[in-house]
Parts: structure tokens; C-alpha cells; sequence
């Protein structure tokens, strides 16, 4: 079988690594040379994203590119403690979850993508004729590394399989279904950054994900085992932002004292990050070219690694069991669908208490602390106990 996986993200790196196991001839498109490193800020994988990661051999070497975060507290914007709870896990789960920077594990998978075999294409869009018709050449560059050599030609219509790993701005979705829905912005923007030396009341015990429902959005704060503070200010506006400055943070955060402080010792700033929302997508598949990822549904609340990873890790699967690939596509739309769909109410329900007003946020100090203490578990349990580490077995 031949594949070819558009977009070398998380989504598209780690389906290039799970369809080389199931022995699929995988070809990635990636619009940029160079995805790694500091590029996107930092994200978390829970539980059920590092078993995933597990059944494609690279759970391990993922987890030494960051830290281990054991625990998550939520404060209100007063200062009170609302929760103290598992991070990305189930109480007595001795897996915990790991932060590390995106770019990070996006580099890792390439590598072990490109060590199982599979190719990169770098540095060219892909902007085929028609997807589902298999139109279409893309030109770009090519390597053993994946990321320089002579220029190549790829022709989109000698593929069995194009997986659409492109995003939300997907041109492989729009391929699919002209009339598919388009995301908009969903009234947050993120700015993340490190601190060092924070003073001050500030939580600073290392592996702890800390955050506060502040007046201006959600403010995330981590202490690395160095003792820099990681942090993430998702600011609540209705319009995007003009101003994404360091001072513009500090005046709008400055009434929280844990924020305030973190952002008063900030010592590096990564670029803004807007919010989108996507209406559910009706079209995943047609029997040779498919979605994963945010292509196919964004869902933000720290999911968006994990299920990307199990989106090709159940992808590969279905790949290697059915008869053919449609089969093995329809097969995948049915067995994700209804999991990603939970997962996004679950992610509204977040962006609404991370926008909550005034009296919002009173109502919430008064009910999240017993939310947190007696059904956290019970709601959380369906995510994390997600295990697809043997979904591949020894292929």
C-alpha cells in the first residue's frame, strides 16, 4: 500500500510512523522545513496520548524530551484553591503525564518516522486538484533525513491512501467536502513563555500544573525540574488581539497575584496562538482519503497531542485488519467519532469557565472546589482510560 500523509505535525508524523508499521510505503508532505525545536510553545500529553504513543515504540524517548507533571491544582482568581486532582491520569495510575515542548515531539516522530522508513517531502504546500478525484502532483524536497536533497515529484494519484494531517485550516477537508464547516475564532488567544526567578506567593513546587481562573482568562504556570517557570496566558477577547505584548499580559493579569508574578520575571515570549472553534465536520472519509487530527476535529482542553496520536494509532489499525481501505476507513470514522465528539463538549465546557465573568467566577469558587472533590474522577474517566498500547502488537 501506498500513503501519503499530508502535514509532518503531530498528527501526520505520528500516522507516518503507525502506517510504516502496519507496512504501508508512507510519503509525508510538510509545507515547512524545519517544525521542530521552540516552534508552538509547550503542550501536555495525558495517559491515554502516552499509551498511544506506546503502541508506535517512542513513548519513552518522548517522555525524556520533557518533565513528568503528577498533579493539577485550579485556583480562583482570589487566590483560593479549587482543586488539587490528577494530571491526565486516574487516581492510582503510576503513568503520569509529561510537558515538553511541541516542537519536540514533533521532531521525535519525524526522526522515528523517517528511521521506520517513511519519507519527507519539506517545504511545499500541498494544493492537489482534487483529492478525492487523486489529481495532483506536489513538488518539493527530499531526503533520508526528510529535510534536504534534490527536488522530487510525488504524483497524488498513484496513492491507495492520502491521510489529510494539515490542521485546521485543512485544504485537504475543504478537498473532501467543499462545504465543510470553517473555523472561527473562538474568543481566546494564548501567549506562552518561561520565567525565571519568580518571587513572591507563587505555587512553586516542581511537576505541578497550576491554573488560575483569572479575570483576564486562564493562566497556566509549571515549574521544570531547573526551576523556570513554563506558563500560558489564554486571554479572553472578543476581537483578536492587536497587542500580545509583554506589558499588554502583565497591565491585564496584574490583579492575580500568582500571574502577576510569573509574568513580572518573564524572561522569554513565544508568538501568539488564536483559539479556533470547527462545527462538527460531517465528512471524514471517502474511502481513500481521510482526516486525523485537527483536520477533522480540534479539541483543544490539552487533548489535541493525545488524540491526534490515537487517531493514527486506530487509523494504522484498522489499515492492518480490514480487507481494504475503505473498509479500514469506514472502520476508523465509526470507531473515533463518537470518543471525539465527548471530547469536544468537553472542550466548550472549558473555553466557558476559562471566559466566565464576574459573577460566573464567584458561582464557580463556590461549585468547582466540590465538583473537583467528588465527580472529577467519575467525568474524567472515559478519557484517560483510553488504552491503545497494544493496538499495533509487534507489527
Amino acid at each position: 500500500m501506498r500513503a501519503i500523509v499530508v502535514g509532518g505535525g503531530v498528527a501526520g508524523a505520528a500516522s507516518a510512523l503507525a502506517l510504516r508499521k502496519v507496512g504501508a510505503e508512507v510519503t509525508v508532505v510538510e509545507a515547512y522545513e524545519e517544525p521542530g525545536g521552540e516552534v508552538g510553545s509547550f503542550l501536555g500529553l495525558a495517559g491515554n496520548g502516552l499509551r498511544a504513543l506506546a503502541a508506535l515504540g517512542c513513548a519513552e524517548a518522548v517522555a525524556a524530551l520533557g518533565f513528568e507533571v503528577p498533579r493539577q491544582r485550579m485556583w480562583g482568581a482570589s487566590g483560593k484553591l479549587l482543586g488539587d486532582v490528577p494530571r491526565g491520569r486516574l487516581s492510582g495510575d503510576p503513568l503520569n503525564s509529561v510537558t515538553l515542548m511541541r516542537g519536540h515531539l514533533v521532531g521525535e516522530l519525524r526522526a522515528a518516522a523517517v528511521r521506520a522508513g517513511a519519507e519527507i517531502v519539506a517545504g511545499r504546500r500541498f494544493q492537489p486538484g482534487s483529492v478525492g478525484a487523486g489529481a495532483g502532483v506536489v513538488t518539493g524536497r527530499r531526503s533520508g533525513s526528510g529535510m534536504t536533497g534534490a527536488d522530487v515529484e510525488m504524483d497524488v494519484a498513484g496513492a491507495d491512501l492520502v491521510v489529510g494531517a494539515d490542521g485546521i485550516r485543512s485544504v485537504t477537508r475543504r478537498m473532501l467536502d467543499p462545504a465543510a464547516p470553517e473555523p472561527r475564532y473562538a474568543g481566546i488567544y494564548t501567549v506562552s513563555g518561561v520565567s525565571e526567578r519568580v518571587s513572591g506567593g507563587v505555587a512553586a513546587e516542581p511537576g505541578v500544573f497550576n491554573m488560575v481562573f483569572a479575570r483576564s482568562g486562564a493562566f497556566i504556570h509549571i515549574t521544570a525540574p531547573g526551576g523556570e517557570v513554563w506558563w500560558s496566558a489564554q486571554v479572553s477577547s472578543p476581537d483578536e488581539p492587536s497587542d500580545a505584548s509583554l506589558e499588554r499580559l502583565r497591565e491585564l493579569y496584574r490583579s492575580e497575584e500568582a500571574p502577576s508574578a510569573v509574568l513580572g520575571a518573564a524572561v522569554r515570549l513565544h508568538r501568539p496562538t488564536l483559539h479556533h472553534v470547527l462545527a462538527e465536520v460531517p465528512v471524514w472519509q471517502d474511502g481513500r482519503t481521510v482526516l486525523v487530527g485537527d483536520a477533522a476535529h480540534p479539541v483543544g482542553a490539552g487533548q489535541g497531542a493525545s488524540m491526534a496520536v490515537e487517531d493514527a494509532v486506530v487509523l494504522a489499525r484498522a489499515v492492518r485488519e480490514e480487507d481494504s481501505v475503505v473498509a479500514a476507513l469506514a472502520r476508523y470514522d465509526r470507531e473515533r467519532r463518537a470518543r471525539v465528539a465527548k471530547m469536544a463538549r468537553t472542550a466548550s465546557a472549558n473555553r466557558d469557565a476559562k471566559t466566565a465573568g464576574p459573577i460566573s467566577r464567584r458561582i464557580n469558587e463556590l461549585v468547582m472546589p466540590i465538583v473537583f472533590r467528588h465527580f472529577y474522577e467519575r467525568a474524567t474517566g472515559w478519557l484517560y482510560a483510553e488504552d491503545l498500547s497494544g493496538a499495533l502488537g509487534t507489527a
